[in-house]
């Protein structure tokens, strides 16, 4: 097949990578825990020694996505080299070092009627992951589903095909070691568009969706979608600097929340600045001096000439990008406002030595993720000890935050009895 062009059922492709996962799926429920991390082990040692194959296959990604236009933060997502490889093995690693939670007890009562009940943690089934431009999601996402007992449906974007191909090898390679089905990580074989709506109207042979990418993406996924979705939206990240706020935390936090790396979903898009706070210019000049461009309202524009002028689309915007918009607001009710109003649920943060203001704030901020006196870079599954994470849901059900091997489980109520009747 190739695989930039169109195929003509894909609605036929779809169904026989489903079925062929929901047996893969059946098989992975009964694995034990040490034949699913033998399976990591060994594909984290088929992609070091596919270093090389893995370089090359992305050297063409990134030249192809460059002449058509991807931008410099795409890019950057798209982009390996030795390093990176050596992470996304290492996480293959951490992955099959962490606790399954197959099977695991979540309580147990008995009521009056006499019968013994139990939850335990079970798979949620198949898993289809449609995402764009991050290689390793290929690699965290199988790896997760994997070791959750899932049998994972991988639709990378055309942007990273051979990359992901040359990943989806390494993962296949580990799973044949160990045993284990190879269509447990199944990498749709496509970048033709109608096989994402063939995935989303898989009801019966995929049990969730997760999307991984831009708000087009997401927005397309939750609209068409048949299955249950499980949604990562933009990130647009908060932080404010409240009055009580100590200057040098404050300008530290701020610089590396949005320069550390621009293009992830935890960089600060917006800085809020109490107007009470001390002195506001060293933290905005501390952010153009590493190279950010400012965007503010007047009052911001006021303290430096280089702020150009924020518009009313900067307080909805995800950058990912050395671009920053900063407001003056008064107040702790305003700054909760604006993030309520402008926000996207991922990560808000305040910085502040007043422990009443901070408890407020994080009592009040409804996002996934709330943070006091630390950089919103730090909202990542493994930073959070989870290992890697499958995404960051925004929304509010089954699963909110970093979604890892606990977020790919549901569970099941087990009733033991002793000849019980109901009367």
């Amino acid at each position: 097949m190739n695989q930039h062009s169109p195929i003509p059922d894909p609605e036929a492709l779809i169904a026989d990578i489903g079925r062929r996962a929901r047996k893969a799926a059946a098989a992975l429920a009964q694995t034990p825990t040490a034949t699913k991390a033998a399976a990591l082990e060994a594909a984290a040692r088929a992609l070091r020694g596919s270093e090389q194959a893995v370089l090359t296959a992305n050297s063409h990604d990134m030249e192809r996505s460059a002449k058509n236009g991807l931008s410099a933060a795409m890019l950057d997502r798209l982009r390996l080299d030795p390093a990176r490889i050596e992470g996304i093995a290492s996480a293959l690693e951490a992955v099959a070092k962490l606790d399954d939670p197959v099977g695991r007890l979540i309580d147990e009562s008995v009521p009056s009627n006499g019968l013994k009940l139990s939850r335990v943690r079970v798979p949620l089934g198949v898993v289809g992951i449609i995402y764009e431009s991050r290689p390793n999601v290929t690699a965290d996402a199988g790896a997760l589903c994997l070791m959750a007992g899932n049998a994972a449906i991988l639709r990378g974007g055309s942007e990273a095909i051979e990359t992901n191909r040359a990943i989806h090898q390494c993962l296949v390679a580990g799973l044949k070691e160990a045993g284990l089905p190879e269509d447990a990580i199944q990498l749709v074989p496509t970048t033709d568009r109608a096989a994402v709506g063939a995935m989303l109207r898989a009801s019966g042979l995929i049990d969730i969706i997760v999307p991984r990418g831009g708000k087009g993406l997401v927005a397309r996924v939750q609209e068409e979608a048949r299955i249950p979705v499980l949604a990562h939206l933009d990130g647009i990240c908060h932080t404010y600097v409240h009055s009580a706020a100590d200057p040098e935390m404050a300008k530290a936090i701020a610089v590396n929340a949005k320069m550390r790396r621009t293009g992830i979903c935890g960089a600060m898009e917006t800085l809020l600045i109490d107007k009470s706070f001390a002195d506001p210019s060293p933290v905005i000049g501390a952010l153009i001096e590493a190279g950010c461009e400012v965007r503010g309202d007047t009052t911001v524009q006021a303290r430096d000439e280089r702020v150009a002028a924020a518009n009313e689309e900067d307080w909805n915007t995800e950058y990912l990008e050395p671009i920053l918009s900063i407001a003056i607001v008064d107040g702790m009710d305003a700054a909760i406002d604006h993030i309520a109003t402008h926000g996207s649920g991922h990560t808000d943060a305040i910085i502040t030595d007043d422990a009443d203001a901070a408890a407020e704030f994080l009592n009040r901020v409804d996002s996934a993720i709330v943070m006091h006196n630390a950089s919103s870079q730090f909202a990542d599954g493994g930073e959070f000890g989870l290992g890697a994470e499958i995404g960051i849901a925004t929304g509010r059900l089954h699963a909110r935050g970093p979604v890892a091997l606990e977020g790919l489980t549901t569970y099941k109520w087990i009733a033991r009895g002793n000849g019980t009747i109901r009367p």
